[in-house]
């Protein structure tokens, strides 16, 4: 009797000590999709130079700040305006094609424009040695 009521009372604790330690890759996808969020937002916004300058290390290498204010301008414009944008995948990767090996979460998204009925779009950012997630890649398809 002593035993089961020591398992039933370890069983409470268990079930009562926070569930975060159970899934740290939960936790890895909500700080990459909050900053992914909050960068596509500047972008959203037209705010091209600032989607840069809080854009991750390896994204600012490899595009200087007035190639990316065009070249997203040129390619956002003729969309007009998120309507919709639906998150349709998370993918954990330490190693992309063309990229330094890290830790990247892969996003994709199903987004409706308002002169694009259908697009992917894909935000990926990369863990900054400081450990802060950092969008290191946009694509729109």
């Amino acid at each position: 009797m002593k035993t089961i009521l020591a398992l039933t009372a370890a069983m409470l604790l268990a079930s009562a000590a926070p569930s975060f330690a159970a899934d740290p890759q939960a936790e890895i996808f909500k700080q990459a999709e909050t900053a992914a969020k909050a960068w596509i937002a500047l972008t959203d916004a037209g705010k091209y130079g600032e989607s840069w300058e809080r854009a991750g290390t390896y994204f600012k290498t490899g595009i200087s700040k007035n190639t990316w204010e065009t070249g997203v301008r040129s390619l956002r414009a003729p969309l007009g305006s998120v309507k919709t944008r639906e998150l349709k995948s998370t993918e954990y990767a330490t190693t992309l094609p063309g990229a330094p090996d890290g830790e990247y979460v892969v996003i994709q998204y199903e987004t409706q424009f308002e002169n694009k009925k259908s697009a992917q779009e894909t935000i990926t950012p990369m863990r900054e040695k400081d450990g802060s997630w950092k969008v290191s890649g946009y694509f729109i398809r």
